[in-house]
């Protein structure tokens, strides 16, 4: 695979950029991951770009810095000390840009690295500032970025509609394989949002790559995925996040870890290890310094992700979990709510987009029976997507 970096949306704004950026006010929706190959901020390159244009900057879950930890922890509005522009939040009391915000703006740009996951709530933003876009009358640009997860693999069921929420608006399967632009296209027109939405593509991005062969540095879009492994894990390791089981937060490998005090891992693995592939579980102990179990020792697993292309991250932590709950049922919990804003929906639901899955999870159906229940879906999943990809 080529070590040559591709060049993201930002990095082809800086030598092409749309004519109608001229005399515009711009808003840019963005985090730290939002840099060029020099690791400059897209809002200095925009303000160097555009002097004076840039009124308003806009951040997404975490907070314009990703500073905030954990789901439902919200980032408040604030002041950019450099450009002397408001920072408004859509983590904060609003997730949707309201119209005094959008006043700021002409344009407002999107420049944001997702992680091809169901439940990453960027895309998701991204969605309410295209509604809100159409409703007010601006234009949105898409600065595309690479898929972590590459663009070709999908896994998992499709989203029901009783299960919609802020960690899933759309049907999707868990694993997607869109980029941020793909996203924008397909929600716009699939859900028929009607706004005027331009994607500025990547050069060089294959629909194959992980991100290790984009040759890009990884800065991480949110505090728990501080590399570009723990964001191949993180489609299956997240639904550990509806249960009382620590996915590794407070410890210094989110989401490669799993465990708690009362998991005996070698039953566990004995069961599952010829069901994995493209990876090896290896039992551990470990102590997370927040979050669940904080100060408590755990026991159970890092997945050491062998071959990316043959891992298969849900099904995985869907054997995992089939294993706990076997195992530990007396120790094991489900999360209550609330969970992203639901105050009243299980928080496994949620995350797993379903309202049977869990039970059929607790019920021990064979993962294979899992997956060929919605086999058709995900194939007509994959059959609409193809019609939004800009890289073929």
């Amino acid at each position: 695979m080529t070590h040559i970096p591709i060049q993201t949306g930002l990095e082809t704004l800086k030598t092409d950029y749309p004519t109608e950026f001229k005399g515009k006010k711009l808003g840019l929706l963005a985090n730290p991951a939002s840099v060029d190959g020099s690791f400059v901020h897209a809002s200095r390159i925009i303000h160097d770009l555009f002097p004076g244009q840039l009124k308003a900057l806009f951040s997404p879950q975490h907070g314009f810095y990703a500073e905030k930890q954990d789901n439902m922890i919200e980032s408040d509005h604030g002041m950019d000390p450099d450009l002397n522009i408001p920072i408004f939040s859509l983590y904060s009391n609003t997730r949707i840009p309201t119209k005094e915000m959008m006043d700021y703006v002409d344009i407002l740009i999107i420049d944001l690295q997702d992680v091809g996951t169901r439940v990453y709530t960027f895309m998701y933003t991204m969605s309410y500032c295209l509604e809100a876009a159409a409703q007010h009358g601006k234009k949105v640009f898409i600065l595309d970025r690479p898929n972590p997860l590459g663009g070709i693999a999908v896994e998992g069921n499709i989203l029901s509609d009783s299960c919609r929420s802020f960690v899933g608006r759309f049907p999707l399967p868990m694993r997607h394989g869109l980029t941020m632009g793909e996203l924008a296209l397909f929600f716009n027109q699939e859900h028929r949002i009607h706004a005027d939405v331009t994607v500025i593509p990547m050069q060089g991005w294959e629909r194959q790559m992980f991100f290790k062969d984009t040759g890009l540095y990884w800065v991480a879009p949110s505090p728990n995925l501080p590399t570009p492994e723990s964001a191949v894990v993180y489609p299956g390791q997240v639904i550990f996040e509806g249960t009382n089981v620590s996915e590794g937060r407070g410890t210094t490998q989110p989401f490669e870890f799993l465990g708690a005090p009362f998991i005996d891992p070698a039953p566990i693995l004995k069961e599952i290890y010829r069901d994995i592939s493209g990876a090896i579980l290896r039992p551990l102990c470990f102590e997370p310094t927040s979050g669940k179990w904080a100060g408590q020792g755990c026991r159970g697993f890092q997945i050491h992700v062998t071959d990316t292309l043959e891992f298969k991250p849900y099904r995985t932590s869907l054997l995992l979990l089939q294993q706990i709950l076997k195992h530990h049922k007396a120790d094991f919990q489900w999360k209550e709510p609330p969970y992203e804003y639901e105050f009243h929906k299980s928080p496994m639901d949620l995350i797993l987009g379903s309202e049977d899955l869990k039970k059929r999870i607790e019920e021990q159906e064979e993962i294979h029976t899992l997956e060929k229940s919605w086999r058709m879906d995900l194939a007509e999943f994959k059959k609409t997507k193809q019609e939004y990809h800009i890289y073929k």
